[in-house]
C-alpha cells in the first residue's frame, strides 16, 4: 500500500487571472501547493500525482516538482478535453475541461489498484490535521467501498472578494447522505446568500478533500459514461462532471458510503487575486509559530 496524494491542478484560473496553482504565497517562494505536499508527507503519504494540462508540465517542473522529487515520488496525469467515451464528441467552441470527476479519471493509468489516495485542490490550504485524520481512516477502514471526506463550516470557507462554489453536505450518524454543488455563494458581513436566499453558515461543506480507494475509479468512470452525453446536450460549452455531485449520486445509489471527518485546522484559499494578501499573512504567521520551516524542501 502506497498512500498517494492526488492534486487537482488543471484548472484555468479564470477568476484569479492566472495560473494560481503555482503562484507564490510564502516568504521562500512557496505556493499553497508546497504546504499541501509538505503536510501530506508529514502524515505519511509516499507519492504525489499532479493532474495538470499537458502544456503546463514545464512550468510545474521548473517551479515546484524539481525541488520535491528528493522527498517524495512524483507522477503526472493529464486532463485532456478530448478524453471522452467512444462516440462522444467535443462540441464546437468548447475550451474548458470536463470538471473534477473527469480530472480524477485521468489518473486511471497512474494510480495502483491497492493504493488509497487523497484528492484535493491545488489552491486550497487544508492544514495537516486533515491529512492525519484521513491517513488514520485508511488504516482503520477495511471496506473497499467506504471512503471519507474532510468537512468544513461554510462560514470558514467564504471569500470577501467574490462568490464561491461549495459542496453542501447532508449527513446521518457521521456519514454523507447527500451532497450538491452550490454556486454563486456570496458573503455579506457574517451571513451568506445564494441569490436572495440566506443560507446557514454552519452548513458542512466539501472543499474537494476526499479520501478514496481504487474502487472509486470504476464507479465514477461508469457514471461519467452514463451522464456525459446528456450533459453536453443540455450545456455544451460549460457542462462539468463535478466530484461532489457525482459522489453524492453514488451514495444515494448505495454504491458506496462516505465518512465525514471534521478538521481542527482552518481552511483558506485563493479564489480571487484579492484573496492573496490574507493567505500570505496567514502562511507567515504559521512560519513564525514554527509550524513550518523557512525552507520546506531543504
Amino acid at each position: 500500500m502506497t498512500p498517494t496524494l492526488v492534486i487537482l491542478a488543471a484548472g484555468m484560473g479564470s477568476r484569479y487571472g492566472g495560473l494560481k496553482q503555482i503562484d507564490t504565497v510564502g516568504n521562500n517562494g512557496e505556493a499553497i501547493i508546497d504546504f499541501t505536499i509538505y503536510d501530506a508527507i508529514q502524515a505519511g503519504f509516499k507519492k504525489v500525482v499532479f493532474i495538470i494540462r499537458k502544456e503546463h508540465e514545464e512550468l510545474f517542473e521548473k517551479n515546484l516538482v524539481g525541488k520535491i522529487r528528493k522527498k517524495v515520488d512524483v507522477a503526472y496525469a493529464y486532463q485532456d478535453l478530448y478524453d471522452l467515451p467512444e462516440g462522444v464528441k467535443v462540441p464546437q467552441g468548447r475550451e474548458k475541461p470536463w470538471g473534477t470527476t473527469h480530472a480524477l479519471l485521468a489518473c486511471r493509468g497512474v494510480l495502483k489498484e491497492d493504493d488509497p489516495f487523497i484528492i484535493c485542490n491545488a489552491d486550497d490550504f487544508y492544514g495537516r490535521d486533515s491529512f492525519m485524520k484521513v491517513m488514520e481512516f485508511f488504516k482503520e477502514s477495511k471496506d473497499a467501498d467506504e471512503y471519507c471526506m474532510a468537512g468544513y463550516k461554510l462560514a470558514n470557507t467564504m471569500s470577501d472578494n467574490g462568490t464561491v462554489t461549495r459542496g453542501f453536505c447532508m449527513t446521518e450518524n457521521g456519514y454523507l447522505t447527500d451532497i450538491r454543488e452550490v454556486t454563486d455563494i456570496r458573503k455579506e458581513g457574517n451571513k451568506a446568500f445564494v441569490g436572495q436566499d440566506e443560507v446557514d453558515t454552519d452548513t458542512v461543506v466539501s472543499m474537494n478533500f476526499w479520501g478514496f480507494k481504487s474502487s472509486i475509479l470504476e464507479k465514477l468512470g461508469e457514471l461519467f459514461k452514463e451522464t456525459i452525453a446528456d450533459g453536453i446536450k443540455n450545456n455544451p460549452l460549460k457542462y462539468e462532471a463535478l466530484l461532489p455531485n457525482n459522489v453524492g449520486d453514488l451514495v444515494k445509489a448505495g454504491q458506496c458510503k462516505v465518512k465525514v471527518l471534521t478538521s481542527d485546522d482552518s481552511w483558506f484559499g485563493v479564489t480571487y487575486k484579492d484573496d492573496k494578501p490574507g493567505v500570505v499573512a496567514k502562511i507567515q504567521e504559521y512560519k513564525d509559530m514554527g509550524k513550518y520551516p523557512f525552507d520546506l524542501w531543504a
